[in-house]
């Protein structure tokens, strides 16, 4: 999943949420240079990740878009699973959208002096672009693909994305709905929070 769903399920634990956002920017050998809450903030970000790869749920999205954009679906379907749980908020929360990604934005600033350079700017962009509010629109997982597409070997394998993901949204929004409580179980278990 994407930024948003992580920083969604990290427990309310500061540390696991930093550790969480950062874990597709830092290698290996740097993660251990991190306080300890902050590894496990990592740990918990790949565990997340690869429940999320091997549930059958999130396997039917990606093998529906895999004629459309290829090797790029898993990716796809994790962008758009944060605009899924932007539409379905009220039902895996009681806590208000807005005063959420102010909050995740206040917390991840706090902790910016531990990040590498890039992940600043990239921190900074994402709070001054409001990239969680973005999620939750189809405008906003437009720029985000389009940001993608610059890091892409074959970015022509994005074209017709949003058109894709709309033709196929109810099949998408249910698949979610049948995943994410599943994953929220998964994550409780394994941070016993």
């Amino acid at each position: 999943m994407n930024f948003l769903a992580h920083l969604f399920l990290s427990c309310e634990q500061e540390e696991l949420l930093v550790g969480n956002f950062l874990a597709d920017f830092i290698k290996n050998r740097a993660i251990e240079t991190y306080p300890e809450g902050i590894q496990a903030g990592v740990q918990l970000h790949r565990k997340i990740d690869q429940f999320t790869d091997d549930h059958p749920m999130v396997s039917r999205g990606v093998h529906r878009l895999h004629p459309y954009h290829h090797k790029y679906s898993p990716v796809i379907v994790d962008v758009f699973y944060d605009y899924l749980l932007v539409k379905n908020w009220d039902r895996y929360t009681n806590e208000e959208f807005i005063p959420f990604t102010k909050r995740m934005y206040k917390i991840l600033e706090s902790y910016k002096p531990l990040m590498p350079p890039k992940i600043q700017l990239r921190l900074s962009n994402m709070i001054a672009g409001d990239w969680l509010i973005g999620y939750g629109e189809f405008e906003g997982l437009a720029f985000t693909f389009d940001r993608m597409k610059f890091r892409l070997s074959k970015p022509e394998q994005l074209e017709n994305v949003i058109e894709n993901l709309q033709k196929y949204l109810v099949e998408f929004d249910e698949e979610f709905n049948a995943f994410f409580p599943d994953i929220i179980a998964y994550v409780q278990g394994e941070c016993d929070c």
